[in-house]
């Protein structure tokens, strides 16, 4: 409960700090910061439709989130998590367009979904094999990896998969509803994925903080060295760890393809892998508040919209707040860091 009630205060004090920052901000330019921070709200939460939305966005946000934490908690960045996210989607389009020639292609999307999620484990794994056996720091293997990503899916939907006739950056051809995950009426977001999520929230919750796996994870994030006295291999754990970041981040990719796109378009990360970073690290590399903050960031990417319609002001202000986030994290961190050393 003490931990909780701390992180519950660190949270609302870096949020208070970005918007009394934001605030400041728009008040120099002549905005009301009452009024934008209303257009943020009301295009968030505004109505169904637009809660909708946001779900939409904090599925995959907190699903790459959640990845993350495992990566972090091992002692790896795994930066690489939009390249594996987008491999992901492309293992999904993969099983999809094949099952649209099926005589059962509802039975297509789980496969499609585990499709997504192994190919993103493996792309994953391969930033971590370069990591153990080749001495490449994961993070430019990751960055790197991002960019052969992208480079694979314009290949796709330029190439062998561009719809009939065309090519362009809308891409490839829409699958037919058959392989939609359905959704309740009047609304575009798909209980299954938000139920998938959930889950994998509580799993997590128990893996990290109440199994033996998520025991000796921690203990390889702190110490890899010291580690190998009690019998347990580091990479090993460390391979594991970056294995269900990126399952986590392709089953991420398979559902923006499956539940929300339906089809491959070259945007289909959205930047939710590197926004995950900021996520996880407001988060305090704490599972707790990551869902909290995911939904926050999905709020603002959401209802940044209504900033240009209404006020004339530019959606990029929900990028302000969430760097705003990042340097008031920075100080609040650094400050109870400055105070612990100084009392003990």
């Amino acid at each position: 409960m003490r931990n909780f009630k701390r992180h519950l205060t660190d949270t609302l004090l870096i949020l208070a700090i970005a918007l009394l920052f934001t605030g400041l901000l728009l008040l120099v330019v002549g905005a009301s910061p009452l009024e934008a921070f209303g257009q943020l709200l009301s295009g968030s939460f505004g109505s169904w439709s637009r809660l909708a939305r946001v779900l939409n966005v904090w599925i995959p946000l907190t699903l790459c989130s959640l990845g993350l934490l495992y990566a972090f908690r091992s002692g790896l960045w795994n930066i690489g998590v939009e390249g594996q996210m987008v491999l992901g989607a492309i293992g999904c389009t993969a099983v999809l367009r094949w099952g649209m020639d099926t005589a059962a292609p509802q039975l297509m999307l789980p496969v499609a979904l585990l499709a997504g999620l192994l190919l993103g484990s493996l792309w994953a794994l391969l930033a971590g094999w370069l990591k153990i056996r080749g001495g490449v720091h994961e993070i430019f293997a990751g960055l790197g990896l991002n960019f052969v990503a992208m480079g694979l899916i314009l290949w796709l939907i330029f190439g062998p998969w561009k719809r009939p006739g065309i090519a362009s950056m809308s891409g490839t051809e829409l699958f037919p509803k058959a392989l939609w995950f359905p959704t309740l009426e009047g609304w575009r977001v798909s209980p299954f994925a938000l139920l998938l999520t959930l889950a994998a929230i509580a799993l997590t919750a128990w893996v990290l903080n109440h199994s033996r796996f998520g025991l000796n994870l921690k203990a390889v994030g702190h110490n890899p060295r010291a580690v190998t006295l009690y019998g347990l291999s580091a990479q090993r754990y460390m391979l594991i760890a970056i294995l269900i970041s990126g399952a986590l981040a392709g089953l991420a990719g398979g559902l923006q393809v499956s539940g929300i796109y339906h089809r491959l378009i070259p945007a289909i990360s959205s930047g939710y892998g590197y926004l995950g970073l900021l996520v996880v690290m407001l988060a305090n590399f704490k599972l707790l508040p990551i869902p909290f903050i995911a939904l926050f960031f999905a709020a603002l990417n959401v209802g940044s919209i209504q900033l240009p319609m209404m006020l004339k002001l530019d959606s990029s202000l929900s990028g302000v707040i969430q760097g705003a986030c990042v340097l008031s994290a920075l100080l609040v961190f650094g400050v109870r860091r400055l105070r612990e050393g100084r009392s003990g």
